[in-house]
């Protein structure tokens, strides 16, 4: 049984139908890549999973469990963490404080404890800036900040959307080498990225999201190597 399973999804924003039906299958521990353009429906796809938003049709279920109804703060409780695009780090608060908002669903002091030190050992820069304001670290900070916040609930699987968009090459590379440490240490990624090369080079499956409709999908490494994906999303 898949840990994550989409089916026949649809929503609607008014009367526009942004999601047509998409149904795919995440198994646990692996890295999943939704690729396509912008406005292709890939983060409205996320807020749905992740219960920001309500579908008009079909439905989401994570580890056997229907959560399509689920509010987005229950869902956390299940194990799902979502790392939304642009970051959204609470910029008025601290590094610590912002950490500690990502472990508001668990109650053992000490567990979390032990989570906040992990969090520090693969983020350093973190640990060094902790009574720093969110609002005053660099992008590529921000975006190590909401993925740690995101880890500080414990996820069984992480949903990360567009984690290296506005980064400079160094972040981006040290964001990826993050995300594949993520996945190595037993956490399953589910990505939404605009760098369909890099996501795809981490990626163990990946699916390509047109308008609303996935119109492609395979293992990843062969669909690096399909002529209409690298001329489309890998500019050869």
């Amino acid at each position: 049984m898949a840990m994550l399973s989409v089916k026949d999804l649809e929503v609607h924003y008014g009367v526009i139908k942004a999601i047509k039906g998409v149904s795919f299958d995440v198994n646990e521990g692996e890295v999943i890549a939704l690729i396509g353009a912008n406005g292709a429906g890939k983060t409205t796809i996320l807020h749905t999973i992740s219960g920001l938003l309500k579908p008009t049709a079909g439905s989401v279920m994570f580890e056997g469990q229907d959560i399509t109804k689920v509010p987005a703060h229950k869902i956390v409780s299940l194990g799902m963490a979502h790392v939304p695009e642009g970051r959204r780090v609470f910029s008025q608060l601290s590094v610590l404080q912002n950490l500690k908002m990502g472990a508001y669903t668990r109650n053992d002091k000490a567990e979390m404890e032990e989570t906040l030190q992990m969090i520090y050992k693969r983020f350093p820069r973190l640990e060094e800036r902790k009574n720093q304001t969110a609002g005053t670290l660099s992008g590529g900070e921000q975006q190590m900040l909401a993925m740690g916040r995101a880890l500080m609930s414990h996820p069984r699987i992480i949903l990360m959307d567009e984690p290296s968009m506005g980064l400079s090459p160094i972040f981006v590379e040290e964001i990826f080498n993050i995300i594949r440490d993520i996945s190595a240490e037993g956490t399953t990624v589910l990505l939404v990225e605009q760098n369909a090369k890099k996501a795809l080079q981490i990626a163990n499956r990946a699916y390509v999201l047109e308008t609303g409709n996935i119109i492609l999908s395979g293992d990843a490494k062969e669909l690096m190597n399909d002529e209409s994906v690298k001329k489309a999303y890998l500019g050869e």
